[in-house]
């Protein structure tokens, strides 16, 4: 089994989902930006590849909820994530792979409980009128000419 910060095997996404290291696809070319000469000749930018909704052990509720979620971010089903901060490839794949999990956890989370609505207190609404008549006799005072 691979150590937990390992680049490669399968990712954790939450207790119950795990994507196997045999769905994910790699994808590595040059990075841009400042580097020296190692930036010239190292593949060190990672693409790293899911097809979300193909995923085993999924129910169809969390299909439907990744299927609506990421639909913006998906091309023909499949999710991409690049990472190219680091100068390491080995540092951008663990990279891809911590972003890759975050973005399917949160595809994954249930919705938030609706908000209950709730009326203003009496004592609210008797501090705001009270407040409204200060400002109004404020204003009063500055209109007259003595």
């Amino acid at each position: 089994m691979p150590a937990a910060d390992d680049a490669s095997g399968d990712l954790p996404v939450t207790g119950s989902v795990v994507v196997p290291a045999a769905a994910l696809s790699w994808r590595f070319s040059r990075s841009s930006g400042p580097g020296g000469q190692g930036v010239n000749t190292a593949d060190s930018r990672v693409e790293l590849s899911v097809a979300p909704l193909e995923l085993p052990g999924l129910s169809d509720t969390q299909r439907s909820r990744i299927a609506q979620r990421l639909d913006g971010r998906l091309v023909d089903g499949v999710l991409t994530i690049a990472a190219s901060e680091h100068r390491q490839q080995l540092r951008n794949r663990q990279a891809a792979r911590e972003r890759l999990a975050a973005v399917l956890r949160a595809a994954l989370a249930p919705p938030a409980p609706a908000r209950r609505r709730t009326k203003p207190t009496r004592g609210s609404k008797e501090r705001r009128i009270e407040a409204k008549k200060q400002r109004g006799q404020l204003k009063k005072q500055r209109r007259s000419w003595d």
